[in-house]
Order: C-alpha cells, then structure tokens, then sequence
C-alpha cells in the first residue's frame, strides 16, 4: 500500500512540474525514475527498461530517417506540392496535412507516419511563412486519429480484436474500425479549427535574427542569378583537355569560372551523381562539365561563341533572379560574406594580385562598397578597407577563412548555412528508402524496430546523411530520455495495483447507472489513465475488465470494447503519452500548456463524440 502512495505522489509531482514547464521534461523524468528505483519500488533493470524499449529505439532511428528526408531536399519538394495543392492559406494546409497523415496513419504506425510527416510539414510551414507550431500538433493528434481507420492503425485495436476472439466473439474485420475512425478525424479536423488560437503564433522573427544574410539574401543582395551562367562543354568544344590557367579567361573575356561540376567516377561516394570542384589555375576541362561562369551576359555569350561552348542559361540581364539557391550552393560549396579589417594586409592590393584563389581556394564573386556592388573586372580593382567581398568555395574553406581574423571577418555562420543546403540529388534514394521502410512497416515482414533501423542505417550508407555525426545530431535526445524515463512509470503504476484499483472502483460504481454510464466511465477512466501509461498497456488492462462488465449487465461487449481503444488511443493532452506527441514537442516549441489548452478539449470532445455514436454503430 505505502509503495502505491509513493508512486502516485511520484506520477502527480511530475506531472505538476510538466505542467509549470519550470524544469526540463527529461530531467523530471530521469529524476522520477531515480526515486522509484532508491524506494525500491523499481528494480534497477526496470527503471532502465525504458531506454532498450523497441519504441524508445524506433523513434532514434525515425529522427535519422526524418534527417536524411530532410537534408536530401526530398521534405522540400514533397511540401512544394503540397502548397501547389493548399496554397499559402493556413486552414487549408491545416486540414491537407491532417488528412495526408491520416491516411498514411492507418497503415503504418503512428509514431512512424509523424516522423516521416514532420520534415515535411516544417518545409511546407516554412515555405508558406508560418510558424511551424501551428501545424506539427495537428499533425501529431492526425496520426492517432488515422490509426482509427483500420485494424493495424494503432496497437490498441489487435488488443481488443485478440480480447473479442479469445471470449469466442466474432473478430474484427480490416475495416470495422472506419466508420468509428472516420468519426473520430472529423470531429478532430473540426475541433482543431477553433482550438488552434491556442497554438504557437506567427511572430515575427527579425528581432531575433542571426548576424548575417541568408544564402537566398546574398545571393538577392548580389545579383548573383543575374550575372552567374552555366556553361556546358560539348564533344566538339576547343577547350577540352586544357587547363583553366592556359586559357586566361578573366583577362581576355571579364569572366571568373568559379567552379566546375564533372560526371562522377566509381570512386566516388555511393551514388553521388556530380563531383564539384572549386576552379583554379590547375583545373582541367573535361567532356560534358558543366563550368559556373560569373560576369556579364554579353561576355559570356562571347566566350562560349569562340570555344563551341553551350550556355545553359538563357535569362537576360533584367530578368527575375529565381527563388532558389540550388545554382550557386550546394551541400558541398557555399557562399559568405566577408569584411576586409582595418589591418588586413589585403588593403590596396589588386583583386588579381591578391592571391586570394590560391591561398584560400576560394573565389571572390562581388565586392560591396559603401552603396555599390562591383559585379564585373573585379580582377583590376584594388580591394579598400570597409569593402565586403562575396566568396565562393567549399563550406570548409569558407570556415578556415574565418581563422584569419587579423585580414577579415566572416558575417554569418557558415557551418549553419551549410547545414540548410540540401543534397538534392540524394532525393530519390532518400524517397527510395522511405518507400521501403512504409512497405515493411505495412506488410510486417519483419519488426517494425528493425525496419526502421534498416532506414537509418541505409539513409547513411547511401549519403542521405553526410556522416555518422550529422545523423546524430538528427536525433532529439530531449524526446528520447523523456519517453525513455516515463515507460517505467507505468510498470511501477501496474506493479503497485494502483492501475487496478483505480479501473475496477470506477467501473464497478458505475455499472448500476445503466449500459451509458458504464461505456462513459470505460471510456473516460481510460482515457484518463492512458495520459500516465502507454496507450497498449492501458488497452491491454482495460479490455477484459470493459468484457466482463459489459457481460454482467447483460450488454453488447462491442461496444465496450470499441470504448477502451478509442479511449487509449485518443490521448492528446499530454506530450509523453504517445510518441508522436513527444517527437513534435522540440520542433514546434510548445509547453505542456500547449497540450493542455489544445489536446485536453480535444480529447474531451471526441470523448463526448464517441459516447454518442458508439452505440448507434454497435448497438448494446
């Protein structure tokens, strides 16, 4: 008895400091497993068994596969179409996203459709200019409304199918859970419309602005669509097999090749389609390259003319620079800003004299002074203190220069702006590997654990991700030790009787009010107890007790049975019921206020809603 006291003291003290969000989740988590495991009411591998948990591990690998979606651009372009479809109109995309995760919910797990959704619909926020918040809560409650739909949607529905047959009742068929589930995300999309004001607001971000311009800035502030051309290198170009230095460009025609992109070898990393060099004096042109020229139209259109070269770019001068950055930075080479300081030995040197390329690897694309940007002959102009130089090279180069801090200063972060450029060529293998985790995920060829880590693993292999360390920092550990440290709380809840004491007294006190009282109190002792345990094991404990009750008034079990995994599965107001609530947390900043202000009049809703038409679809 004294061992159930403190636990229940335990569980409520958490979920007090949850609520006033004055200490880290994680942190009252770890906390509340160390005090059930010094009382003895754990044992130590039960206190840890959280953190070898197939979900805990599946959610690790989820958070990789949702960073390889999302670095190799495959997020972007998925959330392109989907604004194509919704436009900019934030209810629309409200309802496309819950409705798009819905139907990915009812065949693969909830927690895996949110970790497939959730780069995407930061992409599509992102792009559509609102703040992520308003839509990844929609996205983490459409997950487990969609679950509803079928029989496979979520663990709770198997839980009473397995309860049904073992009492020698008719099982249920694919679809016995559609017409319940098709309910459930009605009310829920309806719900969410007005509840959103409650959500995290569309604020505006300049104040908290980082020092520095973004890729797109710069390239705006630049012109640099305007003045930077591909040009492709035919079979019967004059150029091939020469070196850059040979030619002299810059001299006879005003124009730097900054870079050159070649058809990669079998050397090279797995699948990569092109190899990219930063061009330099030593550079040799080979067959089908594609070289990055920067300087006018009618130089450029010059030079390809004399050497039978291809321009691939036809805009004129005037014309709207494009809303990408793809051309001038990729996962590999980037652009930055740099300020020449007051001692920089580069002060009155000529462009050209500077060696500027062959120091640094790196190519000075523009120079702004005071109001002026000097875009072309930058080679004959003699760098002053004050100028800003626009350079293009390798991330790591760019990164190196910020080194020399008696010469310049590098505006921006580099190491960041990397990170934001996606590998876009990557995109169909990531898109591949996706599709092949959501087919194991459905068919159930093998564990759903271990597809998802296939996933991970292949997302690195491929180079999705750029390494081990990048796949690391995909992974929210804030999410993981606080799902981690509260799966034991609920062994300790069922270990202490708490958990039965509590269904049986309220479902016994009930069952004398007739067959609707007893399915509201089913419903909602289930509902609120799967806000501190896991939504199986509340089915799990649930579903026979919900059985013999329905028997003992003479009543349909359905019914009964439909109330406890509707009940477990619709648990919105806390975010460590379910994982999808978890895995949404950090990216869409919210408080445990946010799920209480949203998710508790949802949950209460849907729970009114189900009282209502369970017995019109299962008769008692």
């Amino acid at each position: 008895m004294l061992s159930m006291v403190l636990t229940l003291t335990v569980l409520a003290l958490a979920s007090a400091l949850f609520i006033s969000g004055k200490v880290r989740s994680d942190l009252v988590a770890v906390g509340s497993l160390i005090i059930l495991m010094l009382f003895d009411i754990l044992s130590p591998s039960e206190a840890l068994s959280g953190f070898s948990n197939s979900i805990v591990i599946m959610m690790i690998g989820l958070f990789v596969v949702g960073g390889g979606i999302f670095h190799t651009g495959l997020a972007k372009m998925a959330s392109g179409k989907l604004l194509q479809l919704a436009g900019t109109n934030e209810t629309r995309l409200l309802i496309m996203v819950m409705l798009v995760t819905a139907a990915i919910g009812a065949f693969v797990s909830n927690t895996g459709t949110v970790a497939v959704m959730m780069p995407i619909v930061v992409s599509l926020a992102m792009s559509a200019r609102t703040n992520p918040g308003r839509l990844l809560m929609p996205l983490a409650f459409a997950s487990s409304l969609g679950g509803m739909l079928t029989l496979i949607g979520t663990p709770p529905n198997l839980v009473i199918q397995e309860t049904l047959m073992n009492a020698g009742y008719k099982g249920l068929t694919f679809f016995s859970f559609a017409p319940i589930g098709l309910v459930c995300l009605v009310t829920g999309i309806i719900a969410l419309l007005f509840l959103r004001r409650y959500l995290p607001k569309n604020e505006e971000k300049d104040g908290n602005k980082q020092f520095g311009l973004s890729l797109m800035e710069l390239a705006r502030k630049y012109q640099l669509s305007q003045n930077l051309f591909r040009i492709h290198v035919g079979a019967n170009s004059a150029i091939q097999s020469k070196k850059l230095g040979e030619l002299d460009i810059p001299a006879e025609f005003e124009l730097t090749v900054i870079e050159t992109r070649h058809k990669n070898s079998v050397k090279n990393q797995v699948l990569k389609t092109i190899n990219q060099e930063i061009a330099g004096p030593e550079t040799i042109i080979k067959e089908d390259d594609i070289l990055y020229v920067n300087g006018s139209l009618e130089r450029v259109q010059q030079f390809a003319q004399k050497y039978g070269l291809d321009i691939l770019d036809r805009q004129e001068v005037e014309s709207q620079p494009p809303e990408n950055a793809e051309q001038y930075a990729t996962s590999d080479v980037g652009i930055a800003e740099v300020m020449l300081t007051p001692n920089s030995g580069l002060i009155g040197q000529l462009v050209k004299h500077s060696g500027f390329r062959e120091k640094f690897r790196l190519n000075i694309l523009g120079i702004h002074r005071k109001e002026d940007y000097i875009l072309h002959n930058l080679k004959d102009h003699k760098m002053r203190f004050g100028d800003a130089l626009l350079v293009q090279g390798t991330w790591q180069s760019i990164s190196l220069l910020a080194a020399e801090q008696s010469n310049f200063v590098v505006i921006g972060q580099p190491i960041e702006e990397s990170r934001k450029v996606t590998m876009d060529h990557k995109a169909p293998i990531a898109a591949g590997i996706m599709l092949l985790m959501v087919i194991l995920l459905v068919t159930e060829f093998i564990p759903a654990v271990a597809s998802v880590m296939i996933a991970a693993v292949l997302m690195v292999a491929f180079g999705c991700l750029r390494n081990m360390e990048e796949a690391y920092k995909t992974v929210n550990w804030e999410s993981i030790v606080l799902i981690g440290g509260m799966i034991p709380m609920s062994i300790a809840i069922e270990k202490t009787g708490a958990a039965a004491l509590l269904s049986d007294g309220l479902v016994s006190s009930l069952g004398g009010y007739g067959p609707i009282a007893l399915l509201a109190g089913v419903y909602f002792t289930t509902s609120i107890l799967t806000l501190f345990i896991s939504n199986t094991a509340c089915a799990v404990l649930f579903a026979p007790i919900a059985l013999s009750a329905a028997i003992g008034i003479g009543a349909s079990p359905y019914p009964f049975l439909f109330a406890v995994s509707v009940g477990a599965s619709m648990c919105f107001a806390s975010p460590f019921s379910t994982p999808p609530n978890a895995l949404v947390m950090s990216a869409g900043r919210y408080r445990f206020s946010h799920y209480i202000k949203v998710g508790l009049p949802l949950q209460i809703i849907i729970g009114v809603v189900m009282i209502a038409v369970l017995p019109l679809f299962y008769p008692m």
